[in-house]
């Protein structure tokens, strides 16, 4: 059964670069603006996953992001991109501040300590970075790691400790990213055995009606849609 992934659109080009991506990969995704659900309406939408997308804005601005970050559900893994990464720093008590300069369609070198989704894959790697703010190192909660940065000390990646939580600076489903279809399949592979464990403990119940409306999904967003071996459409982000 194919998995059921939440994305948070942060009203960014980007985001259905993601969407199709995840689609590619197998996931049956429906996508959400931020300021048309909330906590409450995500976790009434029981999906297997939820991903923040990235957005030209900061945390705070971000709509719900913030909010689902602190309501979701522990046995459920997010992925947040760019600004998403961002959201979960800021809402579980770091700071997001300026960097040393903004950064638009740059391929950097990412180093990791290859745990999580960058499990097996080359240090340093290659990211496709478009911000110009960053997670502040020294204002890390105790339940956030750093797991992948620039050669400058910059916060590329962050880990939960103990919740299936992570955030990754870089995009993913930029060209400029060429493991980002892999990072993506390992999130995925992840929300495949929570889900597995969560079914051996309790069936899924029936979700309720539509918390929020959806945005349109275009066509290629429909994994059944989306031709074997297509790539995403590339645009320019935020």
């Amino acid at each position: 059964m194919s998995l059921r992934v939440l994305v948070i659109d942060n009203y960014d080009s980007f985001t259905y670069n993601l969407v199709q991506l995840l689609a590619e990969l197998g996931a049956r995704v429906e996508v959400f603006r931020n300021d048309a659900i909330d906590g409450e309406g995500v976790e009434a939408r029981d999906p297997d996953a939820v991903v923040l997308s990235p957005g030209p804005c900061t945390p705070h601005e971000a709509g719900c992001s913030m909010e689902v970050v602190r309501r979701l559900d522990a046995r459920r893994p997010l992925l947040g991109v760019c600004l998403g990464h961002q959201a979960i720093a800021a809402a579980l008590g770091g700071r997001v501040v300026r960097g040393p300069e903004p950064v638009h369609g740059m391929a950097s070198a990412v180093f990791h300590d290859g745990t999580g989704l960058l499990a097996g894959l080359p240090s340093p790697l290659e990211a496709g970075r478009y911000h110009s703010l960053v997670v502040d190192p020294a204002s890390l909660p105790p339940e956030l790691e750093a797991c992948a940065w620039t050669a400058d000390g910059l916060i590329m990646g962050l880990r939960h400790r103990h919740r299936p939580v992570y955030g990754l600076q870089f995009h993913p489903e930029s060209v400029l990213t060429p493991q980002g279809r892999d990072i993506l399949q390992q999130f995925l592979a992840i929300a495949g055995r929570l889900q597995a464990e969560r079914r051996r403990v309790q069936p899924r119940p029936t979700p309720p009606g539509p918390q929020g409306r959806p945005a349109a999904v275009p066509a290629a967003a429909d994994p059944q849609a989306v031709p074997a071996g297509s790539s995403p459409r590339v645009e320019e982000g935020s």
